[in-house]
């Protein structure tokens, strides 16, 4: 897997909206956390752009995004918010010049649908918090970015929280993101080879039977039977309907992995959560899951 070039002071950072519309005032947060870090913020063509939820049409969506995308000074693309609409102009870009220039792409959510592209022709990724969340984050999910930027790894290790973790080592490329997004990808060009990999998986506001819908559509593709380990991280704010369905996102996804003898981890601290650490999709890891502490270490 390439690594782009990490960051230094006075460096680029592009700021664009692939999915839902947010305006520059919404921005405020992370631009000023970008000044703080010694880059330079520019600040793309949708922000501020209107179509309907969408920052624009799909077209200006794309073109915003290719145009940094071919940008050599760009450093880094920083996408603003989530939402959705990425999925909807991601065949309309061409990552010829990105490959000749790679270079970080920063998000999670709906983004989660240029982490998995991108893996599939080869490159990292940092699935972190956005500027449209940055105000709510933690100073560890904000540190976590930065020492990503900068080349230093983001390791993470807290004491055991999750009584339904199964115990173990696994080694391998972390690959995943927002799991109805995973789900969604099923099928297409951007579908994740998850294969000897540690698969993380995140979620927002769903109902529990569309968590075991979109959980065994991943286990009848395969992509649950041989991984490396699972990182489950926030499963924030599910609902359930009149009629109970009867199991929690953590039961439904292990009754998913069952049979399977991988480790596996629950409340990590990534995906919609205050505490949203960074994690380096594409890198190497080490996941340590014991009776007492996890440990996620980049190799």
């Amino acid at each position: 897997m390439v690594t782009p070039p990490f960051l230094k002071r006075g460096d680029k950072v592009a700021l664009v909206a692939t999915a839902r519309k947010i305006s520059r005032k919404e921005l405020a947060e992370g631009l000023d956390l970008l000044q703080q870090w010694g880059y330079i913020p520019v600040i793309g063509q949708t922000i501020d752009a209107e179509d309907d939820q969408y920052a624009g049409s799909d077209s200006l969506r794309a073109q915003d995004m290719q145009r940094m995308l071919d940008d050599p000074e760009i450093k880094a693309i920083w996408c603003a918010r989530g939402g959705y609409g990425t999925v909807r102009i991601i065949d309309s870009l061409d990552f010829y010049k990105f490959v000749k220039y790679p270079k970080w792409i920063v998000g999670y959510s709906d983004v989660t649908v240029l982490h998995s592209h991108l893996h599939k022709i080869g490159f990292q990724t940092l699935h972190a918090t956005m500027p449209v969340s940055v105000e709510e984050n933690s100073a560890f999910a904000k540190a976590s970015l930065a020492k990503a930027l900068e080349g230093k790894k983001p390791d993470i290790e807290w004491e055991i929280l999750a009584t339904e973790n199964r115990s173990g080592i696994a080694e391998g490329l972390l690959v995943g993101g927002n799991l109805s997004i995973l789900y969604s990808l099923c099928g297409s060009s951007s579908n994740l080879d998850t294969e000897g990999k540690i698969l993380f998986i995140e979620d927002l506001d769903e109902y529990l039977y569309h968590i075991d819908r979109m959980i065994v559509n991943l286990k009848r593709n395969g992509m649950l039977d041989h991984l490396a380990g699972l990182i489950v991280g926030g499963m924030t704010k599910m609902h359930d309907n009149r009629i109970p369905f009867g199991k929690t996102a953590k039961e439904i996804i292990m009754d998913a992995v069952g049979e399977c003898s991988y480790p596996v981890v629950f409340d990590f601290p990534a995906g919609h959560l205050d505490d949203n650490r960074a994690l380096v999709l594409g890198a190497q890891a080490r996941l340590e899951v014991s009776d007492k502490k996890v440990a996620l270490r980049y190799l």
